[in-house]
């Protein structure tokens, strides 16, 4: 993706069924769990290199002994600070007592982060925000075991205010109004009322305090407590947790909007965002990962007996097809051959584009994820090459041998044009200084583009289109070519998201900046944002009305490629000699590429969620205020 945009995390965890002398003996050496958690973390970098976080839960432990860990960073290398801060802990132990690797109690008293029970989590900043303070997991210490929650995730709620009236309402205090925090608090308060009535059930028994904890543990149902505590959310989220006493839990949203996977065995379970991370870490086939249903959670208890219960019915299944297109590793099996399809599906626009001039068009690919997409255009080139010869074949239409020649030498002409330099630090602060400075970022490969050359450039999405406009082009451009076809593998980027990618203002998206360039051509740009403002306020403050999405009405009058034209025109600037074209997938090629993802909110305006059009009616409200604030 040119424009760099940001997702929110992803989570790693892993609940070891069996003692770590097990795995001491079995797979030799006691830091199983630790080694797994790093390279979990490791391979799921690509979600999440502002922050990451490490806790565990140690089982067994006495009263008096610490039993619950956690490391967490928010500098330059996150994962290997926090795994380099834990193995010089046990270096420095290691000097004092030689034998600590091979005894495994002094182990787990020694060495933090040691536990059976292991979470951790990689994110990037939102808002703004990347202090220690926002790094997950979180933690709610008591001195009650039971009570002792550690909780990360991977999510965006869009109801956080009403939630955090709710936890006023309860008698809380909370520390600050953010999802996070009202997340944690609010599954901390049914927590802490389910082992308060457990309790009282266990002295109206007879059990003195000190016998009534065991107790706690095997009568503590996790399936309320997730229910009470989400009854009321909206957005998407997989939130994972693991409580004192030793019980872990994995929620997913009942729409399904964020992606969890899971293997379990008698060994351990294991849970991750991403399907080819449990894969590689553990070397386990494709067919023994499965992903957790929409409204579900896995349940884990101390003992490692595990159910998958339903905890908020399943809506319409909207998984983020932003997954599939950029965010998750391309590693994955159906992710891989989905790419391709999306590059396949492009053929036929590129093909009218280029007027069929197979022998004078350059294909390539900005940045490297687009790679996936560009090997399935590249494929139907070829497809098409190999289907126009066998016609000519069987209608016997090559009368030259020369005929036949061209069409056995014709190829796909691929090259690696731009090359992503090292990442520049704009530390210039005068802004034609600066903008001459990014228009470095990229560089170009001279000499493989003639004059009467097409230059085929895809890109995996055009969100802002600022990369595109003050870099690629222009760098583009020096090469000559007759045309530059920017070609997009997902489509048009009208709507923010609010369920987790970084996506938060409608001004800063370049689909909505063409459409209303277009309605100022036509002399209805007054009208129209009045009206829609109008119907947003009045929705917004009626919360007794259906809240609908009525920032739509501003592409409504325009086709698919009226917008596109428009953004290739605000995108090329007097500078630009060659002629430039824009080329979206479309919707339906889309859900024909990832028939399982059917989320696109982002692209169609169809949020799967009533906050989702809250959210969008309010981002189109800041905008016409001239508030340059998140709508979220």
């Amino acid at each position: 993706m040119s424009d760099s945009i940001k997702h929110e995390c992803g989570i790693a965890l892993i609940h070891l069924k069996k003692p770590l002398s097990y795995f001491k003996e079995k797979y030799g050496s006691v830091l199983f769990g630790i080694d797994k958690m790093f390279l979990m973390l490791q391979k799921q970098h690509n979600r999440g290199q502002d922050g990451a976080g490490f806790a565990t839960i140690k089982l067994g432990m006495n009263p008096g002994e610490r039993y619950i860990s956690r490391i967490r960073s928010n500098g330059d290398q996150p994962i290997q600070e926090i795994f380099r801060k834990i193995n010089k802990k046990i270096n420095l132990i290691k000097k004092d007592e030689p034998k600590l690797l091979d005894d495994i109690n002094l182990f787990k008293r020694k060495i933090p982060c040691s536990g059976e029970l292991l979470l951790g989590h990689v994110r990037y900043g939102t808002y703004g925000k990347n202090s220690i303070e926002n790094v997950q997991p979180l933690l709610r210490q008591n001195n009650w075991m039971h009570r002792n929650l550690i909780v990360a995730g991977n999510f965006n709620l869009t109801n956080v205010n009403e939630l955090f009236s709710e936890l006023v309402a309860y008698g809380q205090h909370p520390k600050e109004r953010s999802d996070t925090i009202t997340i944690m608090e609010k599954i901390g308060h049914f927590l802490d009322s389910s082992v308060a009535k457990i309790y009282r059930t266990l002295k109206s028994e007879g059990y003195t305090k000190s016998d009534a904890s065991p107790q706690i543990a095997e009568r503590f149902n996790m399936k309320k407590v997730l229910y009470k505590a989400s009854k009321n959310w909206d957005g998407g989220y997989v939130i994972a947790g693991l409580l004192g006493h030793g019980d872990s839990f994995v929620l997913r949203d009942p729409s399904g909007i964020r992606p969890a996977f899971y293997h379990e065995n008698d060994e351990f379970l294991v849970v991750a965002s991403e399907r080819p991370v449990i894969q590689t870490v553990f070397n386990v086939p494709l067919k023994s990962i499965k992903e957790l249903e929409p409204g579900h959670a896995i349940l884990t208890k101390k003992s490692g007996d595990l159910t998958v219960e339903m905890i908020q019915e399943p809506l319409p299944k909207k998984q983020c097809s932003f997954e599939r297109i950029y965010f998750s590793r391309g590693s994955d099996a159906s992710i891989y051959k989905e790419r391709k399809k999306l590059g396949n599906n492009l053929f036929p626009q590129i093909m009218k584009s280029i007027n069929s001039d197979i022998e004078n068009t350059v294909f390539s690919f900005i940045p490297n994820t687009a790679e996936t997409s560009f090997y399935g255009l590249i494929e139907s080139v070829q497809n098409y090459i190999v289907d126009q010869l066998n016609k000519k074949i069987k209608k016997d239409d090559i009368k030259r041998n020369n005929d036949l020649n061209k069409l056995l030498s014709l190829r796909p002409r691929v090259e690696k044009i731009a090359i992503k330099d090292a990442k520049l630090r704009t530390f210039i602060t005068e802004d034609t200084q600066r903008e001459d400075l990014v228009g470095h970022v990229y560089d170009v490969t001279y000499g493989v583009i003639k004059p009467k050359d097409n230059l085929v450039i895809i890109d995996d999405s055009i969100v802002r289109g600022t990369t595109l406009q003050k870099s690629i082009l222009k760098i583009l451009d020096r090469l000559n070519p007759k045309k530059i076809i920017i070609v997009s593998s997902a489509p048009q980027i009208r709507y923010i998201d609010c369920y987790g990618i970084d996506m938060a203002r409608l001004d800063k998206l370049i689909a909505f900046r063409a459409a209303l360039s277009l309605h100022k051509d036509r002399g209805t740009y007054d009208k129209i944002l009045k009206e829609t403002y109008k119907n947003c306020k009045s929705n917004i403050e009626n919360s007794t009305k259906q809240i609908n999405n009525y920032v739509k009405a501003i592409y409504e009058p325009f086709s698919s490629e009226e917008i596109s034209n428009k953004i290739a025109e605000l995108l090329k600037n007097n500078s630009i000699k060659s002629d430039l074209e824009i080329i979206y997938q479309s919707i339906e090629g889309l859900h024909n590429a990832c028939p399982d993802h059917l989320g696109d909110w982002y692209f169609s305006g169809n949020y799967p969620t009533p906050g989702g059009n809250k959210v969008v009616n309010k981002s189109f409200i800041n905008f016409y205020e001239g508030k340059s604030i998140r709508a979220y």
